[in-house]
């Protein structure tokens, strides 16, 4: 007998005949034997219109009533779907985050979770039953419910498969795996048997929308064998572990594009030690995430710093740069909104030469320029002009995978 835990996205429980969908595919998976914790999110496009409620009440709600408001999604879901699976003959319970035993941060709509305590999961397999678990949702010190950030239950999922030292993590979509390119917008993007967790993480942080990267950090942290597959389409999906057994065979394993970026620019900064560490210092402390570095050559005793922040944080990153115009040395900054990311990944890159030169000519033939390039053993990386992206993202899937 194993031990399964299966996680279902919003999608995958949208609708009465989805759910029931998934009830099936969950009790086809008990009745072959085994046990069986299901993760389930918030229906279809809940957490959006509970975000768009909060509006409607406040421009500004604090982030303990949004935690609170919004774990009410997963709770609908996991009722809905146990009904479901009772009323098919297949014995279930639902739990929430905080009744499965997630203990978090106290860091409001983006806790962490700090233990997992398994007494009730353990209890309930013991009877046999299936346990439905919330996902994305905990409980902390305080006692309050805490959420763990958009894509959170996949980290939900594999954090119980990691405490309950599960035999496979099961992550149903709507795609039938990990593609080397999204297959809706690239329709020659194949599908790949297997990812190792520090591809599958790059992807995921590039933009990759398949799984949330925290899913996979804790998946590799704990060696939690996670397999991506689709709820509609019974098919073997794509197995995500530490070594795979293709590594060197195929140069990159995919192509993301990430359009939340936002290039700064600070021209003219005294060129003196110390004046990097005070630009990101001060964007460090406001918790605003820097990606790609670019440093101008000193001249005239000053020098440019460029790099690319979330959209999302660009805002408040200038106004962060601007209070501290005085330490830094210049009140000189650009933001640049229309970029995206476009990026290649690939443990194979690590022994072939020349991966690099096949991208940039890739882009060189479509006419599209690079305005910022970063690499590191398994994956390269460019800022280009918004516009350029899917053009980008075709002609490079083009020049690589054939």
């Amino acid at each position: 007998m194993a031990l399964i835990v299966q996680k279902f996205g919003g999608t995958s429980v949208k609708d009465r005949s989805r759910i029931y969908n998934v009830a099936r595919i969950v009790a086809d998976t008990r009745n072959a034997g085994n046990d069986v914790v299901v993760v389930v999110s918030a229906q279809g496009d809940t957490t959006d219109d509970l975000i768009e409620k909060a509006a409607e009440i406040t421009s500004n709600p604090s982030a303990r009533e949004m935690d609170m408001l919004l774990a009410t999604g997963e709770q609908i879901s996991i009722a809905l779907l146990t009904m479901a699976l009772n009323e098919i003959g297949c014995p279930a319970i639902s739990l929430t985050g905080w009744q499965a035993g997630f203990k978090t941060d106290r860091a409001y709509t983006k806790a962490r979770i700090h233990r997992m305590d398994t007494e009730r999961l353990e209890s309930e397999l013991g009877r046999g039953r299936v346990v439905v678990c919330a996902g994305f949702q905990g409980i902390n010190r305080m006692d309050d419910i805490t959420t763990l950030g958009r894509g959170g239950s996949d980290t939900s999922a594999v954090a119980i498969a990691a405490a309950l030292h599960a035999d496979r993590c099961q992550i149903f979509t709507d795609v039938e795996g990990v593609y080397t390119a999204d297959p809706r917008k690239i329709p020659n993007a194949k599908k790949l048997k297997e990812i190792t967790f520090d591809e599958m993480l790059e992807l995921a942080s590039l933009g990759a929308q398949v799984l949330n990267n925290r899913s996979v950090e804790l998946g590799k942290k704990y060696g939690v064998e996670m397999e991506v597959l689709s709820s509609l389409n019974p098919m073997p999906g794509t197995i995500v572990r530490e070594v795979c057994k293709d590594m060197e065979g195929m140069l990159i394993k995919g192509v993301a594009r990430d359009d939340d970026v936002a290039v700064i620019s600070i021209l003219e900064v005294p060129d003196r030690p110390g004046m990097s560490f005070k630009v990101f210092g001060s964007l460090a402390q406001k918790k605003i995430n820097v990606d790609i570095i670019l440093q101008s050559t000193g001249r005239n005793g000053n020098k440019d710093l460029t790099f690319t922040v979330p959209a999302k944080d660009a805002e408040l990153a200038v106004a962060c740069l601007k209070e501290n115009s005085g330490r830094i040395g210049s009140s000189d900054i650009h933001v640049n909104r229309d970029v995206a990311k476009v990026s290649i990944v690939g443990a194979g890159m690590q022994s072939h030469a020349g991966v690099a030169s096949t991208m940039f000519e890739a882009l060189y033939e479509a006419n599209i320029n690079i305005m910022m390039i970063s690499t590191s053993e398994i994956k390269i990386s460019v800022i280009l002009d918004k516009k350029d992206a899917e053009q980008a993202v075709r002609a490079i899937h083009s020049a690589f995978v054939h």
